[in-house]
């Protein structure tokens, strides 16, 4: 990772979010993984999951975004919608649209409820306010909804 994005802000926000007990499982164990190569994202991570309500996996609303999610969400500012898969870092692929979670709008992200919003201040240091529009099943290759 460059080193730039290691030293990226994250979102300040107070939105509740909800992760299940599986993803947190998953995710905590990637933090702390991350922690000498990123660990200023590392340490938001963990203090998202911290803060989270952990739920249950069949417990966690459709509406929530979670990994393999695909996640619409607006730049207020820019008035632009953007659209997204969170994945792992393994299965991060930009020109797919799947961004991992261990970025800087992954972190900010994960766990949030369609019509939540955030500030989130960009590896520039621009402030942007952010709203997640949809979250849905991620299309499969074929295009079909999982």
């Amino acid at each position: 990772m460059a080193a730039s994005s290691q030293s990226a802000r994250v979102a300040r926000r107070t939105a509740p979010i909800v992760l299940d007990s599986d993803q947190a499982d998953q995710l905590e164990s990637l933090a702390t993984g991350a922690m000498r190569r990123t660990p200023e994202l590392a340490e938001k991570l963990l203090g998202e999951i911290a803060r989270a309500r952990i739920v249950s996996p069949p417990r966690l609303r459709p509406d929530i975004v979670a990994l393999g999610r695909e996640v619409v969400f607006r730049d207020e500012t820019t008035g632009r919608e953007h659209t997204v898969v969170l994945v792992l870092p393994q299965d991060a692929d930009i020109d797919k649209g799947r961004t991992s979670v261990m970025t800087p709008i992954g972190v900010a992200l994960i766990g949030l409820r369609e019509g939540a919003s955030l500030t989130w201040e960009t590896r520039d240091g621009e402030t942007r306010k952010l709203t997640v529009i949809r979250v849905s099943p991620a299309a499969d290759r074929s295009g079909e909804k999982r």
